[in-house]
């Protein structure tokens, strides 16, 4: 796109400050400006070398010129005005030439310019077309005066008529000069009517101007100066006079011209008001019987006196069938008695008129919204008034007003009322019941949640999912009573308030009801879909006081069911508002523990099952809770799970554990092999930032990548697979080694495990507890290391407590274990005192804690 070239500088200007102005105009009015200054400064030159009384002389006449031109003298009955300054003008124009006369004529142009026109380059070329006119005026006078004067004639009553004449000439030469200046504008040629339209009044005063300017000089001849000096004031006295005589005529003309015009107006106006009647009327008859609303005339009890046929339509009857009856007998008995009181106000002396909206019986028997306004009503000449009504069809704003209402407070997706429409249905709930007591109208809430819409989404897409729910809100809608309200509240979850509830059990039997229902096979873009719903309840005789508390407890025994094993349904009790409230403050209290230093680390040993040797250890975080005292990983984790704190948790222990394992390589050259295993979660894997943080820790330790090993279970893996997959192949270019945790408690298949980027596999404890030769649980762990074996990963045994166990998996070919049959998880300090002591398993005293490995946190 081209860039356009700027303007210059001038036609910028000339843009601005003269945008009416053509190229002919603008040459034509810059040429008069220069004129006008060579005029002016020629004049000056002329006077520059008189002495001081003509300088004074010059100055006084000029300066009384300008001063007359600021009060010009109004001609009755005329548009035009006289100004005196041009007696003074050609007094100088005698006395001292062309010169003095250009000065004085250029100062009364500016002045007179300034006071009628407000344009800047009006002000400027009006004195300066004077200023051309008058020397051009005075030097052929002076030319024709001098010619007269060497043959004789110069008398005084030529002077007169000379001077008259130049008078005129300079009328004529200034208007030429001024008018052409519109006519260049509008590409026109000038006219003489633009001359002699001007003439008339203004061309005697310039004449007469002459003549008093000729007299005052025959007195200045004979007298001097000041007999002329003397005669100024009289002069101006004489113009003052003439000046407030003509205003008193214009006055006077103005009384006699308003007297007239105002009987003239009143007759005038009285013929009109009759006229303007006699039209209104036809005009309120035609308006009325022509107007596209429905106007009805009313007695003052609603009988129809008139109605057009705009309002026969509305309602679908005939005009004669309308006039048989009363307006109120049109409308819907719902809405009659609003009416109804409107209408009984009329007598009463505050009666305005009403407006209402009402629903009219059409013939066909559907229902017409309209609105409707009624007011008082007078005919000329009518007995008594009456009223007036209009009514408007507004069945299209009304319908369209029900559907805002019913996108805003319904699902669009299921038709269910919203969380907004749910919560006003409870409150109402809530109020009757607090105001009246909970016998008057026990309720339920059920919360329900689906426990694989996420799978359903991720699987079959998101549209699987609308029409998933679709159906879903079919069966609960058709288990329910018609009283009971079931809202979708967001995304798959659900919630149903059970009114007039016999007993708490109905409430039971509704959710086994729903269970079951929802339990059945849902047909889904083609695939049969199985599922289940979680569902937490609560009663209204927990005393509830607000919406919001009643579905945060149903959503509490929601989780509580969710935490019990899915597809089932939790009562709330009042201990679940404990067990929230301790969550919260576990919450709260954790975010500092990091910082506070309440929060350590401790190791468990990992050995070579046949050689007895240490291989490692697996670091696992503690909390010593100032006044709860220790605080199990169980409780706590998930906490930190749910809040996004994980992230931050194992980011200390991973830090933690790599400078602990650097200090116990430093000890000495025979630990420089051992290894550090370390847990993460979920939110790990999916931090984008995961490997550049396990970098950090390495170079921070300085730490080899390989004598670390990332934990994480097989259910988080397989549940992130994809997005895990580019970050475990960017783990393993670091040189950091990765573990299945409690392998064999997922669902991973063997051609995933086969292409993985696992180095280690770790059998779950749960099959190690039951460990004893020809039970099932041996032929898994016997499976898992025949696996592990074939497909090169390493087998590590969790959870070892007895002898048996570990001449079982050492017969097994089990290369690695860990457990409390062992060593315990060991503080920092014992685990030195350890490597201080043996690396070998027979160097180790008898295990003396009874602790089970469930309190073992992976």
């Amino acid at each position: 796109m081209l860039t356009p070239r700027p303007q210059p500088l001038a036609a910028r200007m000339h843009a601005s400050l003269m945008p009416d102005y053509n190229r002919k105009s603008t040459v034509y009015w810059w040429t008069m400006v220069a004129l006008g200054v060579l005029a002016t400064g020629h004049s000056i030159h002329l006077l520059w070398a008189q002495p001081a009384s003509v300088w004074l002389q010059v100055v006084v006449g000029m300066s009384i010129a300008m001063l007359a031109g600021i009060f010009p003298v109004r001609i009755p009955d005329s548009k035009n005005s006289f100004a005196a300054g041009e007696i003074f003008i050609f007094l100088l124009l005698l006395m001292h030439g062309p010169a003095a006369a250009t000065l004085a004529a250029a100062g009364e142009a500016a002045v007179g310019s300034y006071r009628t026109s407000k344009r800047w380059t009006s002000r400027i070329v009006s004195p300066a077309m004077a200023a051309v006119a008058m020397l051009i005026t005075g030097l052929s006078m002076q030319a024709t005066m001098d010619w007269l004067a060497l043959r004789k004639f110069d008398n005084a009553g030529l002077l007169v008529v000379t001077s008259m004449v130049f008078a005129v000439a300079y009328f004529v030469i200034n208007t030429v000069l001024v008018t052409t200046v519109p006519r260049l504008k509008r590409n026109e040629r000038l006219q003489l009517s633009d001359i002699f339209g001007m003439f008339g009044w203004v061309g005697i005063a310039y004449a007469g101007s002459a003549t008093v300017a000729v007299l005052l000089y025959l007195t200045f001849l004979q007298s001097g100066i000041g007999v002329l000096m003397a005669m100024v004031p009289l002069l101006a006295m004489l113009l003052a006079t003439l000046h407030y005589f003509f205003r008193q005529q214009e006055a006077a003309e103005a009384v006699r011209r308003a007297s007239s015009e105002a009987g003239e107006r009143e007759r005038e106006l009285a013929a009109r008001h009759v006229r303007e009647l006699e039209a209104s009327e036809r005009r309120f008859h035609s308006a009325f019987t022509h107007a596209s609303i429905g106007m009805a005339l009313l007695s003052f009890d609603g009988g129809i006196l008139q109605a057009n046929p705009a309002l026969s339509s509305l309602v679908g009857r005939s005009g004669d069938e309308l006039l048989q009856q009363r307006f109120q007998d049109l409308v819907l008995a719902e809405d009659r008695p609003g009416l109804e009181e409107q209408l009984g106000l009329v007598s009463g002396h505050e009666f305005e008129g009403f407006a209402l909206e009402l629903r009219f019986s059409h013939s066909s028997g559907e229902p017409v919204w309209v609105a409707t306004h009624c007011s008082f009503f007078s005919e000329p000449g009518a007995s008594s008034p009456c009223l007036i009504l209009q009514v408007q069809d507004i069945t299209a704003r009304r319908k369209a007003e029900e559907g805002l209402h019913h996108l805003a407070f319904h699902d669009s997706l299921t038709g269910l009322p919203n969380r907004r429409r749910f919560h006003e249905i409870l409150s109402q709930v809530v109020q009757h019941v607090n105001e009246h007591g909970d016998a008057a109208d026990p309720y339920a809430v059920m919360f329900l949640d689906f426990d694989r819409f996420k799978l359903i989404n991720d699987s079959l897409g998101h549209n699987a999912g609308d029409e998933f729910l679709v159906q879903v809100s079919h069966r609960i809608r058709e288990r329910l009573r018609p009283h009971d309200v079931v809202a979708r509240l967001g995304g798959d979850e659900f919630a149903v308030l059970v009114r007039h509830l016999d007993h708490e059990r109905s409430a039971v039997q509704l959710a086994e009801r729903l269970m079951d229902a929802l339990r059945q096979p849902f047909h889904v873009a083609g695939t049969e879909l199985m599922t289940s719903a979680s569902i937490g309840i609560t009663f209204s005789a927990l005393g509830y006081t607000t919406p919001e508390d009643v579905l945060r407890d149903a959503d509490t025994a929601m989780y509580k069911a969710k935490g019990a094993g899915k597809a089932r349904y939790a009562l709330f009790d009042a201990s679940l508002h404990t067990e929230v409230a301790q969550r919260l403050r576990l919450e709260g209290e954790l975010r500092h523990a990091i910082d506070k230093g309440q929060l350590s680390v401790v190791y468990q040993p990992l050995y070579e099952l046949v050689s007895g040797r240490l291989h490692g250890f697996e670091a696992l975080v503690r909390w010593r809770h100032p006044s709860d005292g220790t605080i199990s990983p169980a409780a706590f984790l998930p906490i930190a799970e749910e809040s996004g704190l994980m992230v931050r948790l194992t980011d200390f222990v991973m830090h933690c554990a790599c400078r602990q394992l650097r200090e116990w390589q430093d000890m000495d050259p025979r630990h420089a092999a051992l290894t550090m295993n370390v847990n993460v979660s979920g939110h790990d894997l999916a931090h984008p930032a995961f490997v550049a943080r396990v970098t950090r820790a390495l170079v921070e330790a300085g730490l080899k990548p390989h004598h670390l090993c990332i934990e994480l279970t097989e259910n988080i893996l397989m549940a992130r697979l994809e997005a895990a997959l580019p970050l475990l192949d960017e783990l393993r270019l670091l040189g950091v080694a990765l573990a299945i945790d409690d392998f064999g408690t997922g669902y991973s298949s063997l051609s995933h495990l086969s292409s993985l980027p696992i180095d280690c596999l770790k059998i779950d404890r749960s099959f190690v507890a039951h460990l004893e030769v020809g039970s099932k649980e041996a032929a898994v762990v016997r499976s898992i290391v025949l696996l592990g074996q074939s497909l090169g990963k390493v087998v590590v045994a969790e959870g070892i407590e007895t002898a048996s166990q570990l001449e079982q998996l050492g017969a097994m070919g089990c290369p690695l274990g860990q457990g409390f049959h062992l060593a315990v998880p060991m503080s920092p300090q014992d685990v030195s005192s350890l490597l201080g002591r043996s690396l070998q398993i027979s160097g180790l005293p008898p295990v003396a804690s009874t602790a089970h490995a469930s309190e073992l946190l992976h």
